[in-house]
């Protein structure tokens, strides 16, 4: 709004729309008394997000004034809402003493909250890390920065395609992301979350001086990005935007890591939905593998827990090391004794962030006491372990023998949820807070004497002391004695029947008692305030400390789940291939109340491909996809449900699974099909493992069986990529005789009557039929329509065979995929060598090609 314009509201509303000015896109909470406030526009969106009362009250510049709020005491739970929204909100206090102002009281924002950088804790889901994401791009390749604001860390990487940024993005759901403005066209899916920023944001030699700055170094050589250009412009822009939102320094933000693509087990977008690690199919959490995996006790357990099976690494060395550790704590269920122990402890993580803001509220140094106490017994538990990984986490557990001592000093045991009402420093820990507290405390008792000896002084037995809040502390008695009152008795106030009087020994109680409250309130105040500086300097160490904490929890948790779920420890190769015996599928076992059937694999140099054939409901989908979690589980550290499993080299994870519709970008299901298939053609390695299910289903038979022939034999033969390839295409099954790295396999079911049973269990050869008709009938299509498909299929069945006498039956179309011999044009044509031609032999090659192609 033009100042012009501000000048003709009241005093209030000009400080109220100066401020906004300054934050026209966020929602601004202005305080007032008990209240949060909203005007205008704001009050309108908040009404109707909130569903809280919209009111008109007063005029400003002649108009009525639009105006909504929200107790302030219960404001978390209203910003909470906003923020699940994708709201940003910016906080807005009274800062200035309302008894010395001269006009509105001073205010000024002292918080601005965004999606991507909450560290309040009950703004935030603990089992679930909350992402600020920078992207910076130059000439198609990108750098990425994001960090958890509310933990501490803090990690940049660079990829090379827009498709790997994608992938990034699937992978850590950034609840906020950081996009310079001229790049907003690229990333649409993601544009509620996107906070556009303008280029100069981006700039890296402010970006490289601001990291510096945070980091107190003089490069970022140590932190081994140095040469990573776009990754420091993304790091800095992030940076500069949280220090902005928070409205103070980050100093909890002292470390950066580089992530590698090249560390870790790579999985697109649509291969993470397909595996429903974190969600299902349908979108919801229920049925998932974290769902059956995650049984941690503290939120940073989960948390680490979620980061390790999104980006499974392939260091076998590490992976190794955390098996150990998780054999280590099975071995007497030390498992159990460490859960028993970590189950009171809270987000420590998050804690510790708060602390170095210095916005952690009592009950967190409460907990963070908790965890002190505890870790004598950590160490105990730990010191008698023989794994090397679990020997490391003790020693990072650390020693914080002394300040333990300060905050079992400092804190009682169960403090209040605020400071702003006091009662929460401990007793003794400070002898003038004793005093002030004590004179507030024993004010009743002095007061109970004073009334006997002034009763005893006058010989009125009806006097009495009290005390309200406009005329404060008095002596009282009734107007209808008439006696010499002491020298020292100053009438305070007249009443009907009483005569209310003051003395000099009360006033001066009363302004100790009256002031005692307030001065301990001030002073405890300044007690907690300082004990962020008493803890300031342990911070790096406890952050490790935590670290260390969360890892032990997620190892308790493998070491359960491996014992209880009855998993083994794969072995790992620097060799292809991959040998699964007994493999189960982690999830279908543990929700199904029947035995679930095992099965094999075995892809090797020699067999790189297995073509899978069977029924619908047959378990096609359920083998590749438990083979594909076998081996992510494996490269997290885990135990995998198997009876035995030999892992090689693995990059990469890619599945095509079922397919629909993506109306949002305007694909038809075909479409989205054979996006996924070029995906993994153009991309997929001789180590990745590819599941291929049902390809070329959306589109006619002919078209669709040659493309996933083409799909098949590219994958065999060009690629030599772990591949399981399910089809009902029986003419599929002809690959394995013209390539020897391919094998036939089924899901096999039998006829009962009219019934099928489907039997689960993989063999070699191929399906004998599909019995697409049996399946019908269970799926409760009714019966007269399934009578008159196999009527028709009868027909079909009778016509095929007329059409094509003397061919056994299923092998209808079987010279379609042999390979023919070159015609004499083809073969002419690898004959020469066109940089020797002259333009003369050239038009003569032209006259023999146009020969040869009409001889043919």
């Amino acid at each position: 709004m033009p100042m012009s314009k501000i000048k003709n509201h009241t005093p209030m509303m000009q400080q109220y729309l100066r401020i906004k000015a300054e934050y026209p896109d966020y929602l601004l909470f202005y305080r007032m008394g008990d209240f949060y406030e909203l005007f205008f526009d704001d009050a309108h969106k908040a009404a109707e997000l909130l569903d809280i009362t919209l009111t008109a009250r007063g005029n400003s510049n002649g108009e009525p004034i639009s105006m909504a709020g929200v107790p302030y005491h219960a404001a978390d739970n209203y910003l909470s809402r906003l923020i699940k929204l994708g709201e940003s909100v910016a906080i807005c206090e009274q800062v200035g003493d309302p008894a010395t102002s001269k006009g509105p009281v001073e205010r000024q924002v002292v918080r601005v909250l965004t999606p991507g950088t909450l560290t309040e804790e009950a703004l935030l889901d603990s089992r679930q890390e909350n992402l600020l994401l920078a992207v910076s791009e130059y000439k198609g390749r990108y750098g990425l920065a994001y960090a958890e604001i509310s933990s501490g860390r803090f990690v940049v990487t660079e990829v090379e395609s827009y498709t790997a940024v994608l992938a990034e993005l699937s992978r850590l759901q950034p609840a906020e992301i950081l996009l310079s403005d001229t790049q907003l066209d690229l990333f649409k899916l993601y544009e509620k979350r996107i906070r556009p920023l303008p280029e100069w944001h981006f700039e890296f030699k402010a970006a490289k001086a601001r990291l510096c700055e945070q980091f107190k170094t003089t490069d970022l050589k140590g932190f081994g990005c140095d040469e990573l250009l776009l990754a420091i412009c993304a790091a800095g822009c992030l940076v500069n935007y949280a220090q902005e939102t928070h409205r103070t320094a980050l100093p909890h933000l002292r470390h950066l890591s580089v992530e590698s693509s090249h560390d870790a087990i790579q999985l697109d977008p649509q291969s993470r939905k397909n595996l429903e690690l974190e969600r299902n199919l349908s979108g919801g959490t229920e049925n998932t593998l974290i769902s059956v995996l995650d049984d941690t006790k503290t939120p940073m357990g989960s948390r680490l827990l979620r980061r390790w099976l999104m980006r499974p690494i392939r260091n076998h060395q590490q992976l190794t090391l955390r098996q150990h550790a998780i054999a280590d704590l099975i071995d007497a269920q030390h498992y159990a004794k460490c859960h028993e122990l970590l189950s009171s402890l809270g987000d420590i993580e998050r804690i510790l962030s708060r602390m170095a803001l210095r916005s952690a509220r009592p009950r967190d140094f409460m907990h963070l006491r908790r965890l002190l106490e505890m870790l004598p017994l950590l160490h105990k538990l730990l010191e008698s372990r023989h794994s090397q990984r679990l020997r490391q986490l003790d020693r990072h557990l650390g020693n914080f023998s002394e300040l333990l001592a300060l905050l079992q000093s400092a804190i009682i045991d169960e403090p209040p949820v605020l400071i702003r009402d006091g009662g929460v420093i401990k007793e003794a820990y400070n002898s003038e807070l004793d005093h002030l507290r004590d004179m507030h405390a024993n004010a009743s008792g002095f007061l109970d004497r004073l009334e006997q000896e002034e009763r005893k002084r006058t010989g009125v037995n009806t006097l009495k002391v009290g005390y309200n809040k406009v005329h404060g502390y008095f002596i009282e008695m009734s107007r209808a004695h008439n006696i010499t009152l002491p020298d020292e008795y100053v009438r305070r106030q007249t009443l009907k029947n009483a005569e209310r009087y003051i003395t000099p020994e009360l006033k001066t109680f009363e302004e100790q008692v009256l002031s005692a409250n307030e001065k301990a309130l001030a002073l405890e105040k300044s007690l907690y305030d300082n004990l962020f500086d008493l803890v300031s300097p342990e911070l790096p160490a406890l952050s490790q400390c935590a670290a260390a904490v969360a890892e032990l929890d997620v190892l308790s948790n493998l070491a359960e789940r491996a014992e209880t779920l009855d998993y083994v420890a794969p072995e790992f190769h620097n060799t292809s291939g991959l040998i699964i015996e007994a493999g189960r599928h982690p999830v279908v076992e543990a929700i199904q109340t029947q035995t679930f059937f095992a099965n094999d694999l075995n892809v090797t140099d020699e067999q790189t491909m297995l073509i899978i054939t069977g029924p619908n409901m047959g378990g096609k989908s359920t083998y590749m996809r438990q083979n594909a979690l076998i081996v992510l589980l494996a490269h997290i550290g885990s135990y995998v449900p198997a009876k035995q499993a030999k892992i090689g080299l693995v990059d990469q994870i890619f599945t095509r699974i079922g397919a629909s519709d993506d109306l949002a970008s305007g694909r038809s299901t075909f479409m989205v099909e054979m996006n996924e298939a070029a995906n993994i053609l153009n991309n997929a390695t001789q180590h990745s493992l590819v599941l291929m299910d049902e390809v070329g289903r959306g589109t006619s038979t002919f078209d669709g069986l040659a493309l996933a022939w083409s799909c098949a034999e590219k994958l065999v033969t060009d690629i030599g990529a772990y591949t399981l390839f399910a089809t009902h295409y029986f003419e599929m099954t002809q690959l394995p005789e013209l390539h020897s790295k391919a094998k036939n396999v089924h899901l096999d079911a039998i006829e009962y009557g009219e019934k099928i049973v489907f039997l689960h269990q993989l063999k070699e050869g191929a399906a004998s039929q599909s019995y697409g008709l049996q399946v019908a009938q269970l799926a409760g299509v009714p019966a007269d329509v399934i009578k008159a498909a196999k009527l028709k299929l009868h027909q079909l069945e009778q016509t095929k065979k007329q059409a094509e006498p003397g061919e056994s039956k299923g092998n209808s179309q079987a010279d379609f995929f042999v390979k023919t011999e070159k015609s004499a044009v083809e073969l002419r044509l690898h004959k020469i060598q066109p940089d020797e031609l002259s333009p003369k032999q050239a038009l003569d090659l032209v006259y023999e090609l146009t020969q040869l192609a009409k001889d043919v």
